[in-house]
This record gives structure tokens, C-alpha cells and sequence, in this order.
């Protein structure tokens, strides 16, 4: 069973910031719902099917992070790095993306749907095939 799943509630984004700056990439699955991450290094991590259902991710650095399959969704992502983020079949449904970078995210089959993020932003993205745009169309 996974570690962060253990943790106690208030303690989650704390041990796993702990955890991040001892070395460790490795939080697949971990649930992370309503966690306060503002302005978290996350750069690499591996957060692939975590769940950070109305996380706070606010200026948060996830370079090049693995965030496919992940719950996203009501996330708070305002002016956070996601350059280069893999973020295959997330969902991010009515996220916040407000001033968050894209440059070069991979975001095939994303659910965008009612999510605040910008068609400029979306152009910064390397890949949008089969990602749910925030109006709920289907990119190709």
C-alpha cells in the first residue's frame, strides 16, 4: 500500500514535500485530495493516477512531472509551471489553469471540460489529440 494513503489528512502535503526533498519521485496513486501545495517544487515527480481533487497548486513547480491518469479535477493550478507536464487522460474538469504555463504539456486524452484555461495557453501544449476542450468538444 502506498505511503501518502497512510498519512494522516493535515498531513499529506507536508510528508510529501518531506518525502519529495529526500529524493523521492515516486507518488503514483497518491491521495492528495484537497492538499494544500502552493508554490510546491514538484519538478519530475511522479504523481501519475493521484488523486488532487481540489488540490491547491497555486505557483506550484511541475516541470516534466508525470501527472497521467491523475485527478485534477477543481484543481487550483493558478500560475503554475506545467512546461513539459505529461498529463494523459487526466482529468482536470473545472480546474483553474489562470497564468499557468503549458509550454510543451502533453495532454492527449485530458478532460478539460469547464476548466479556466485560455486558447493561448492550449496553443503552448505539444499534443491535444483526444483532449475534452473546456466546452466540451472533443480535440483531433
Amino acid at each position: 500500500m502506498n505511503l501518502i494513503k497512510k498519512l494522516m489528512p493535515g498531513s499529506r502535503a507536508r510528508k510529501l514535500i518531506a518525502r519529495y526533498k529526500a529524493v523521492e519521485r515516486d507518488f503514483s496513486k497518491a491521495n492528495l485530495r484537497g492538499a494544500n501545495l502552493t508554490k510546491a517544487n514538484l519538478t519530475a515527480a511522479n504523481l501519475s493516477e493521484a488523486d488532487l481533487f481540489k488540490a491547491n497548486l497555486t505557483g506550484a513547480d511541475l516541470r516534466w512531472a508525470n501527472l497521467s491518469e491523475a485527478n485534477l479535477s477543481e484543481a487550483n493550478l493558478t500560475g503554475a509551471d506545467l512546461s513539459g507536464i505529461h498529463l494523459f487522460a487526466a482529468d482536470l474538469s473545472g480546474a483553474d489553469l489562470s497564468g499557468a504555463l503549458l509550454i510543451g504539456a502533453l495532454l492527449n486524452g485530458a478532460i478539460l471540460r469547464g476548466a479556466n484555461v485560455t486558447p493561448e495557453q492550449l496553443a503552448q501544449a505539444m499534443t491535444l489529440t483526444g483532449t475534452t476542450m473546456p466546452d466540451g468538444t472533443v480535440h483531433e
